[in-house]
């Protein structure tokens, strides 16, 4: 029969967070509860010049794309 420590470790839900360095300590962007001594797996992330452009540009073009000038398609727009 397994212990109580690990079926809750078992049956804990996996979650991303933001979280950033401020120099001294990790902090999480958004509240989150956490309970105490909760195991946790810290990737850092490098920082990419190209990728935040790639990003910015991209969600440009999608606000663009499916802003409010979109016009609203109907059943009779489809083809088959």
């Amino acid at each position: 029969m397994m212990s109580p420590e690990l079926l809750a470790w078992w049956t804990m839900k996996t979650v991303a967070l933001s979280a950033h360095y401020d120099g001294k300590k990790i902090e999480l962007d958004d509240p989150y509860p956490l309970q105490e001594n909760a195991q946790l797996v810290v990737i850092v992330l490098p920082r990419d010049d190209e990728r935040h452009d790639w990003t910015r540009l991209s969600t440009q073009q999608l606000a663009r794309a499916y802003g409010d000038n979109e016009p609203e398609y109907t059943k009779a727009d489809l083809r088959k």
